[in-house]
């Protein structure tokens, strides 16, 4: 049932980010893409699902989330080509907030996948090779590989050569501080579930 439910807002979390990456805004003086707010929380979530469940559940949610917010974009594509009821009106609202970017959906579905792969390999290195102790560390080291490589990825692959330079440069170092923060309020969840027994 635990797993179950990790999975389910792993997912959910994963969809707000990628709809929420659509705008950037100033926060503390620092340009952000608005998915960076949630989307850091999924890499705990993911531990989460791996502690409970093993590494095969924590890939194949990986690909899972992926595909969902693959669809999800092609979907509100879709629906913002579709033509407006007249009797309703324009509408056109729902394509200028929803229609998805994809060069955004494309390089934030690449640097999930990446990342998240990358933060399950080493959760699983601690595990296996290091210690199954110290359950708080192993989410920091995963996390500590991870975000920063999330976070170049994306902010490179979706806004480079968009904006400039240094404002792409300010959204990457954002992203990396607020997810590292959200690591660090995160952390204690790990106790939450017990260890999958091998």
């Amino acid at each position: 049932m635990a797993a179950l439910l990790v999975s389910v807002a792993y997912v959910a979390a994963q969809m707000l980010a990628d709809i929420g990456s659509l705008r950037i805004v100033l926060f503390l003086g620092l340009s952000i893409d608005a998915g960076t707010f949630i989307y850091p929380i999924t890499f705990t979530l993911r531990d989460l699902v791996h502690k409970v469940a093993g590494i095969k559940a924590a890939r194949t949610l990986i690909a899972a989330a992926a595909a969902i917010n693959l669809l999800m974009a092609g979907f509100f594509w879709f629906v913002s080509r579709l033509p407006a009821d007249p009797q309703v009106g324009p509408q056109s609202e729902f394509g200028t907030v929803l229609a998805p970017v994809w060069r955004i959906v494309m390089a934030s579905i690449a640097a999930e996948v990446i990342g998240e792969l990358l933060d399950t390999e080493i959760y699983q290195l601690w595990v296996t090779r290091i210690t199954r102790r110290y359950q708080w560390l192993r989410v920091l080291s995963s996390n500590a590989v991870s975000v920063p490589v999330d976070s170049l990825l994306f902010c490179w692959a979706a806004f480079g050569g968009v904006y400039p330079a240094a404002v792409v440069w300010g959204i990457v170092l954002s992203n990396v501080l607020v997810k590292m923060a959200t690591t660090l309020v995160s952390l204690p969840l790990i106790y939450l579930v017990r260890e999958r027994e091998h």
